[in-house]
Formats: structure tokens, sequence, C-alpha cells
């Protein structure tokens, strides 16, 4: 069920700032900050208007306890083998707990990461793994 929030000017921009851009709804960006099941795929219910938001650089860092707990360790190699379309990604663990594609582009987390692969919403811990085969969402 989806709810109508009313939030003020300042709030909006707090959100916004936190938000991934083309990856984020207000709806996933509120559920990174407030800490909630961040596997939960969307519904349709969960549509919101579109934003723009005026930072691009992701700021969350959802892998951060993996490497405190050493589930995955800084410069450790994932990959994401996408069989239908016979595409190999890879991705690399870095030290603040964001992941940097080999093409550069760095990600604050695994779902943004493969969304913006994908083109559309991902759930970056049933799709990144590690090299062994094991994915993040087994660890």
């Amino acid at each position: 069920m989806s709810r109508t929030i009313r939030v003020d000017e300042e709030v909006f921009a707090a959100i916004q700032a936190e938000a991934v851009a083309f990856v984020d709804t207000p709806n996933s960006t509120l559920r990174r900050i407030l800490g909630l099941d961040e596997g939960r795929e969307p519904t349709a219910s969960d549509d919101a208007p579109e934003t723009t938001p005026t930072q691009t650089a992701p700021r969350e860092q959802r892998l951060a306890p993996f490497l405190n707990d050493g589930r995955l360790e800084a410069g450790q190699r994932l990959v994401w083998h996408r069989r239908n379309l016979k595409q190999t990604h890879h991705a690399t663990v870095l030290a603040n707990g964001n992941l940097r594609l080999d093409d550069g582009r760095e990600f604050g987390s695994p779902s943004g990461a493969a969304s913006k692969i994908a083109g559309n919403p991902q759930n970056g811990l049933k799709c990144w793994a590690t090299e062994g085969g094991k994915r993040l969402s087994e660890l």
C-alpha cells in the first residue's frame, strides 16, 4: 500500500541530495537512509514522481558492513554474469564500501551499479557474486 506524505522544501532537498541519479526514487532513498530492507523489490504502488537529484555522486555505502566483518575485502573483484544477454560485468570493492566498475564509474551500492548497467532497477545483492561464484546475498 502506498501512502502520500508532504515534506517542506528543505526536507525534500535533503532527500534529493542523498539520491543516486537515474537509480533512486524518493522511496528507495528513504528506505536506504532509514536502513530498511534493501532487497525489497519495488512494486507499482512505490512509483513516485521523478525528481532530478542535485548530487550525482552516490553517498551510500551498503558494502561497508561486508568489509567490516570480513565477508568482503577491499580490492576484491565481483562479477555479474548475465546469461540471457551473454554479458559479464566486473567490479572492484573499494575500501570505502563503494564499487568501481571496470570503466571507472563508482557506485555506493551493488544495486546502484547493477541498475545503471541494466538500465532498470536491479537487486545488486542477487546480481553480483564473488569470483568464486557466491552471491552477495549468500555472504
